[in-house]
């Protein structure tokens, strides 16, 4: 049974949810994979969610911070949630659907603005989760699993608009890309997206600071769909919806797709 997959840091889920209905409605994907949600669970706005058909949602919430959720049109039963880090923070969420894929919701720190964790906690913090993210992996090795959400790192050197610039930037710096290289590693994960699209520039966020992000076109990869190596050859049909980016009241992240032939 193939069902499509979509993750997207929405930014607010309450504050944009007619863009979240236009999605769902447009683009129809059985499973809809939130971040930043930023929203207690049960003041998420599910009654138009229903009404297009997505009955299942499993979910872990804060007021006005942090925040996953997954939306299903197929049965899925929820099947725990890890605090990483220690930081008691509303930032992963697994469902399980019935052909017994488990699909992982994260949304891993940001990091701040300073890439070093002796200045900067929340960077450090950043590497903490990461190396616990990790650490599950080793101990609890993952199958029939996908993974997505916003990492919040930019691995390769086409995953922004330029490397070096970004080299001392936080999301694409080496010390982040290798805890999130160890991370996959750890899991046996498939990026699906490069497997699909191995070459060329690809973004899933664009800044709020730009005038014109479209135009100017600096962005990152950060949201990410990867799958266990035992399942991810039925990964399929990668996308990024950057159209998104575009319409009223507009995350800075695009949705990003994939299909899976189980």
């Amino acid at each position: 049974m193939p069902f499509t997959l979509a993750t997207w840091n929405i930014n607010s889920v309450r504050l944009r949810e007619p863009i979240v209905l236009k999605l769902l409605q447009e683009e129809a994907p059985d499973v809809l994979c939130l971040q930043e949600c930023k929203s207690p669970v049960e003041k998420i706005p599910t009654e138009g969610f229903v009404e297009l058909g997505y009955t299942h949602m499993v979910a872990r919430g804060q007021k006005g911070y942090n925040g996953v959720a997954i939306l299903s049109r197929l049965p899925m039963e929820e099947v725990g949630d890890k605090d990483f880090a220690g930081l008691g923070h509303a930032r992963h969420i697994a469902g399980r659907l019935e052909n017994g894929v488990t699909i992982h919701n994260f949304y891993v720190p940001a990091g701040g603005d300073i890439p070093d964790r002796e200045k900067n906690e929340k960077f450090g913090q950043k590497l903490d989760y990461l190396t616990d993210m990790r650490d599950w992996f080793i101990a609890e090795k993952p199958e029939k699993s996908i993974l997505v959400g916003d990492l919040n790192i930019a691995p390769r050197e086409d995953d922004v608009w330029s490397h070096k610039k970004l080299l001392k930037v936080v999301s694409h710096t080496p010390i982040e890309v290798e805890a999130l290289a160890e991370t996959q590693d750890a899991g046996g994960w498939v990026d699906i997206t490069r497997q699909d699209i191995p070459e060329g520039q690809l973004y899933s966020w664009w800044s709020y600071r730009a005038r014109d992000w479209d135009a100017a076109d600096k962005g990152r990869r950060l949201d990410h769909v990867w799958a266990t190596q035992d399942i991810s050859n039925a990964g399929h049909s990668s996308r990024v919806l950057r159209d998104a980016r575009g319409w009223e009241k507009p995350s800075d992240h695009a949705p990003v797709f994939a299909t899976f032939d189980l």
